[in-house]
This record gives C-alpha cells, structure tokens and sequence, in this order.
C-alpha cells in the first residue's frame, strides 16, 4: 500500500514527487556550452527549472514502511478450534526531506506511522534502515534519523521567513507512486488553508496546483531558492489522483516539529492563547461597524491565561498577528501555535471604535490536572475503554476545545464492553449511578463497587446523553 491520504467531502474524494551528439568539422567551429544558473527572472524561469531541481533533488529520499499485521482466521473455524491467526506484512512507501546534514529527515507521519522497518533510500539509490526520533499525528509530521556516519549529506534549508506568496512558482519532489523521484511544478494558490483531514482548526496549508500523487506525500514543496516551504502531505480528488489541489505543511510549522526532534523532545509543545475565538461573519461585521467580516472575535478567556494577561477582553476583535493580518478564528490558533514557547507575539485587536496592540507571551496550555491514563478492565460499562482527566493541555492534544470543560474524557475503545454499550472517543463522562464524576480516580472508585446495573451519562457534541446497561 502507498502512503498518501484520501479525503472524501460530499461529491468528492481527497487524498492527505540522449546525449546530444555534437559534430564539428574545419569549417564550422564547436557550439559553445551554455552556462546554467539559477533563474533570475520570469523569462529565465520558461527555459528550465533544472538549476533549482539540481540543487534541490539531493535532499529528497524515498521512504518504505512495512509492519507485520495479525490476520485472524475465518470466525467460524475458530469456533471448531480450527485456523490460526496468520501473521502478513503491510508496507506503505512515501518520500521525505534531509534537513540536517547528519541523517536527520522529515516526513509525514502517516508515511511511517506503525512501521516496524523503515527504510530510506537516497537520490544516489543507497539505503538505509532508519529510526523515528518524534511523530507528531497532529500536524502529519514525524523526524527520522539514519546513521551516516561522519559523511554529510545533502541538505534542503528550511525556509520559514513567511515571504511566500500566493502566484509564487513552486516545484514538487517526491516518489510517486513509486516509479522514482519526479519533479513537477505550479504555482502557490493559497495560503494559511485551515481544511484538515483531521478537523483540526491549529492546523493551516499551502495549497498547491503542483501535481502531488499517491507516494508524495512527505516529498518537498520547493521554491525557486531551492529552499523548502513545505512538506506535501494531502490532495483534492474525485479520482484519488491528482486534480491540481494539493496541500503542504508550512515550514514555520516543520522547522518546530525538527527542531523539537533534534533537541531529544518526544512532542511537540505548541503556545495557545488561552481563549475561545470565532470567525468573524458578515452579519457580526455588521453589527460591530467592520467594514469586512475578517478576524477573530474573542467569546471567553481562560483564567490567568496568556489573554487574559495580555489584556484581551470579550468582545474584542483580532484583526492581526505580529503585523500579518487573519481571516478567521483558525488563522489565530495556528499563527500562536505556530510559535515557540516564550515568544512574544503582537496582537492588533479591534475594541470598540479604535485599535490597539496588544503583547502576548506563548506558553504552553495547563497540563493539570494530571492526565492519569487508565485502561478500563472488568464486568462494568467502560470495559476497554481508555479514559483520562481532561485539561488544557489534553484537549490541545487531541485538538478538542479546551473550553469544553473539565472531567474524565474517553480517548480509545478497543474490545470490551465499552463498545458495544456505544460509548465513542470524546465522549465527556459527566455521572455513573447518579454520582457526579470529577476525575478519573472517582470514576475508578465509583465501578470499582461492582454491580450489573449501570446509569451512566456522557457529553457528546455539547449534548447530555444518558444511558441504562446491564453487565
């Protein structure tokens, strides 16, 4: 199986790289060689890509995962003690980016996610078998490592100046479809997309018409620099194909997930701004005097959270992020998040008539209370069942809402129980037999008790569902 990933809206599948023979006689003198440079104008740019692919291709390898899958045998020769669970190998291939000279690449993390050998071949065709120094499933990135010994590799410069602009020519490298690297080209068509596969709103992209298929995802979105701007990870497609609607991971937000990685971090910390914001529409426009609906207007503010330290106030309107001005409630969350932690970030916030700037400090989310991760066992409606206490810090993980409360938040079902009583990751756990569940600690302590009849009542979606099971 390739990596890439398929996205399915309605009417529409998505999928998240002769020699001439010259004669010369005495009468006609040999042709001069031209001398190929960098492009440095549009004219330039017609003739040939070649001088930014040479500098550029080095860097880009191809990635093979493989991992070995339990297949369990036909269920009803189990029933006889017949057939075994047999054991099969499932690979995905991908590309990547060398951004360190010392072996150190970047990817995508559904490239190599649950791959037990990974293997990367360089653009001189040598392999070798790597290790993952952090995956990162929010942002679809994963920093791998290879041992090169004291060689240096070629490297791809990470170009996070926030100068790319939509019409920018940009070329994708990758693996497509595995015939080996390939290089196409087009244009930036868009900017700070925040349409995730996976509905996360921190999340925002370059979009591309450069044609990106099964087997790029984790190649490079180059400029023509030669520098990476992005790591192509999603496509648009009725056919599963390319259609010219492709999606790359910022380098703002690849030079974090790296930098994390080679500082020996097993996650990725990401600031927050410790409100709750929506996008300014036209009808709020309106009735605050704006003359477009753009920005974020703040709905709540965390207690002695970085808002509320930087003097935001409900019904403010964020307009700006050091000076880049936001179209909507998601550009805010990923232009903080995008930050690191201790930065000092410009805020131009809209208050009334007039506007001002306001200073904000990027910090991490609250991590209390403690996560306290249990799997759930035993004859109860929540066996199998993978429950922790919800913080900040937690829904920032998950990209929940953090403002959706406090209490015991249900991350995984796996078999037991649990799943067949209906119960779904995110559910928010609110009462068991009529008692109020605050942590995880009181939802042990109330099913420790035992018992076959069970109340138990859930938040899903903003909505108190209560349900009766018998165990």
């Amino acid at each position: 199986m390739r990596a890439y990933r398929v996205l399915i809206p309605a009417l529409a599948v998505l999928a998240a790289c002769s020699d001439p023979v010259a004669t010369s006689t005495a009468q006609v003198p040999p042709l001069a060689q031209p001398t190929r440079a960098a492009p440095g104008d549009a004219l330039t740019m017609k003739s040939s890509f070649a001088p930014v692919v040479k500098r550029a291709a080095p860097a880009v390898v191809n990635i093979s995962s493989k991992r070995l899958v339990r297949q369990r045998a036909d269920p009803f020769w189990e029933m006889f003690g017949m057939g075994a669970p047999r054991d099969r190998v499932q690979g995905s291939l991908g590309s990547g980016v060398i951004v360190r000279a010392d072996g150190v690449i970047v990817t995508n993390n559904h490239v190599v996610e649950g791959g037990q050998e990974i293997t990367v071949a360089l653009a001189d065709r040598r392999e070798f078998i790597a290790r993952v120094l952090l995956a990162d499933p929010r942002t679809d990135l994963a920093v791998l490592k290879i041992d090169v010994g004291s060689e240096r590799l070629p490297v791809m410069a990470i170009d996070d100046s926030g100068e790319t602009q939509v019409g920018d020519l940009v070329l994708a490298i990758g693996d497509p479809f595995g015939v080996g690297q390939t290089v196409t080209n087009g244009i930036v068509s868009a900017l700070n997309r925040t349409a995730d596969p996976n509905g996360d709103a921190a999340n925002a992209y370059i979009q591309t018409d450069a044609a990106i298929n099964p087997g790029n995802s984790g190649g490079a979105l180059v400029d023509m620099d030669g520098d990476l701007i992005g790591v192509n990870s999603f496509i648009l497609s009725r056919s599963g194909t390319s259609s010219g609607v492709g999606f790359a991971v910022p380098a703002a937000i690849v030079r974090r997930v790296v930098e994390t990685a080679a500082g020996g971090g097993v996650a990725v910390v990401r600031p927050w701004l410790g409100a709750r914001t929506q996008t300014v529409t036209g009808e709020i426009a309106r009735s605050m005097g704006l003359s477009t609906p753009q920005g974020a207007m703040v709905a709540d503010i965390w207690p002695s959270g970085p808002a509320a330290r930087a003097g935001l106030k409900q019904g403010d309107v964020i307009v700006s992020v050091d000076g880049r001005p936001v179209v909507d409630a998601a550009a805010v969350s990923y232009a903080i998040s995008s930050r690191r932690p201790g930065d000092s970030i410009r805020l131009g916030v809209r208050r009334g008539t007039g506007e001002q700037t306001l200073t904000l400090r990027a910090e991490a989310p609250p991590a209390t209370p403690a996560k306290d991760e249990q799997v759930i066992s035993g004859r109860n409606p929540f066996d199998g069942a993978t429950v922790v206490n919800l913080s900040p810090a937690v829904a920032d993980q998950l990209g929940l809402d953090p403002f959706i409360g406090r209490g015991v938040l249900v991350t995984n079902i796996g078999r037991g129980f649990a799943m067949n009583a209906g119960l779904r990751p995110g559910d928010l756990v609110k009462k068991v037999n009529g008692r109020d569940v605050g942590s995880v600690r009181d939802l042990m302590a109330t099913i420790g008790g035992g018992g076959s009849q069970w109340q138990v009542t859930i938040e899903r979606g903003g909505k108190e569902i209560t349900g009766n099971f018998r165990t």
